[in-house]
């Protein structure tokens, strides 16, 4: 099962430039809209993740393909997937649509490296390995134990 979400947006004025196109770089803080929302929709806040368990989710890599252009006051969907769960990294992969959903006008994505708050590389502990496995994953590791 890939574990994915759809975080509905507005463009706002702000996020564009003199023609009324976003601006490239907003993008990137919509990838991150959606990595919230996907990890909340699971039952993970980042602020809980670094208060109790020392958890620190670190951008490592991220890229973006842009197909069209978005402009203001456009709804658009950010749909978020985890597409790989590793014992110190993370890789999110995301699309950018119209609200539609018809028309897709970015994909990109990002890896993330996990750290303690001194920034050393730790491993992701396993209650959230397991969760943004998902449920298919659980249940294999469950058979799996001694």
């Amino acid at each position: 099962m890939t574990l994915a979400h759809e975080t509905p947006l507005r463009v706002r004025y702000a996020e564009t430039d003199q023609m009324g196109v976003v601006y490239y770089a907003n993008f990137f803080v919509w990838f991150e809209i959606g990595r919230v929302e996907l990890m909340r929709h699971l039952g993970v806040e980042y602020k809980q993740m670094e208060q109790r368990d020392d958890c620190f989710i670190v951008v490592a890599e991220c890229a973006c393909r842009y197909l069209r252009p978005a402009r203001y006051d456009d709804l658009l969907r950010v749909r978020t997937r985890v597409a790989e769960v590793r014992s110190r990294a993370i890789r999110f992969e995301y699309e950018i649509f119209d609200d539609a959903g018809q028309t897709r006008l970015a994909t990109g994505h990002t890896v993330h490296v996990i750290c303690d708050r001194r920034g050393a590389p730790k491993s992701l502990p396993e209650k959230y390995r397991q969760l943004l496995r998902g449920p298919r994953s659980a249940t294999a590791a469950a058979r799996h134990r001694p």
